[in-house]
């Protein structure tokens, strides 16, 4: 059984320490970035030696250096900023592209600070010296909403409003996503850690794989919900009145209108996408929040003209929560697949958190 286990450990510790060819593109990136204010992990600085092989109390299982960056997302790196250590995320993308373009328009100093922006920040553009056709576009590290639980209904509400509100300035903006679905939509969780998380391992301490992250409830800190990726967006010119696309692509595929051929609405079609994964992330998963289920079925309806502009949207939003009854915003929310019978027990233990905290 040792030898088994420690044989085990041997394979790890050699496949760790083999960079796959895709980073090893960011190795050659790494000085390039210093340069321009950024820093890589470790695992990507020129000359990179395995801390498991520099020091043998290293575990290859807790090393930090062992974490690389899913194959799927080759075209993005975490960093870190050298003048703060802020955490960021750099993606690779089409020198002067339309996701460029409008990804900079709404981090203009004309619209950045308007609070109903939310855009994912730009923080940086870097041109590629070594390829005329590449930049590299420095954000924010945000994470997938769902990484932390949302603990309340007025927590599910907050974002809900958020991405309404969001949706209302992009279209206002005369740019129309087309792909705002699940894994377009993120959060600014750095109020959540306060102690900061690791960018692969997201649960651990950022530079510390073998501890976790002490986090606070979500409902508990300001979170902000942000749009990202404007890779298949349209801007339109102001004044246009032909407001017609086409185009198949996207990762919402029960749009019923998407087409390569026939023209159809982007705007109705982020309505569309919108109130899908509103459905899906929250009215089909928590019990106590089925007052957005009319403006969902709206907001999904088959037929575009049946459904409603994102301001329309927003308005009825905003009458739903007026029709709320206030401390209904408290209340613990209630996953669908919770067993019942653990139900009010949680719900106790939360009223007497939430009441510690108000009087705390």
């Amino acid at each position: 059984m040792p030898n088994d286990y420690d044989a085990t450990i041997r394979t790890l510790e050699d496949a760790y320490a083999k960079l796959r060819s895709y980073e090893t593109y960011w190795v050659g990136k790494q000085e390039f970035f210093v340069s321009k204010g950024y820093t890589l992990r470790p695992r990507y600085r020129p000359g990179w030696v395995p801390s498991w092989r520099q020091d043998s109390s290293i575990s290859v299982i807790n090393a930090d250096d062992r974490h690389s960056v899913p194959p799927g997302r080759h075209h993005l790196m975490d960093a870190r900023r050298l003048s703060d250590g802020k955490l960021v995320m750099i993606k690779k993308v089409v020198r002067d592209s339309q996701e460029v373009r409008i990804a900079t328009y709404f981090s203009s100093d004309a619209l950045r600070f308007d609070p109903r922006n939310h855009c994912v920040p730009v923080l940086d553009v870097l041109d590629d010296l070594e390829d005329p056709s590449l930049s590299f576009m420095v954000m924010p590290f945000l994470r997938r909403i769902h990484d932390v639980e949302f603990d309340t209904v007025g927590s599910i509400f907050d974002c809900v409003g958020q991405l309404l509100e969001g949706l209302l300035f992009l279209h206002e903006n005369n740019v129309a996503h087309r792909d705002c679905a699940y894994r377009n939509v993120l959060m600014d969780a750095s109020a959540i850690f306060p102690e900061g998380f690791h960018p692969v391992a997201h649960y651990c301490l950022p530079e510390n794989a073998e501890k976790g992250a002490p986090y606070l409830p979500r409902s508990t800190v300001p979170v902000k919900y942000h749009y990202v990726d404007f890779g298949i967006s349209t801007m339109f010119a102001l004044g246009d009145t032909n407001r017609l696309v086409t185009g198949s692509h996207g990762l919402d595929r029960d749009v019923p209108e998407l087409s390569d051929d026939v023209p159809y609405d982007p705007f109705k079609v982020d309505v569309f996408i919108l109130g899908n994964l509103i459905r899906t992330s929250f009215v089909e998963k928590y019990t106590n929040v089925t007052a957005l289920a009319p403006l969902v079925l709206q907001m999904t309806a088959h037929d575009p003209l049946g459904r409603p502009s994102a301001a329309e949207a927003l308005r009825h939003f905003s009458d739903i929560m007026r029709s709320i009854w206030g401390l209904h915003r408290y209340w613990r929310a209630h996953p669908c697949d919770e067993p019942i019978i653990a139900r009010p027990t949680l719900d106790i233990f939360h009223l007497l958190y939430m009441g510690w905290g108000m009087i705390s």
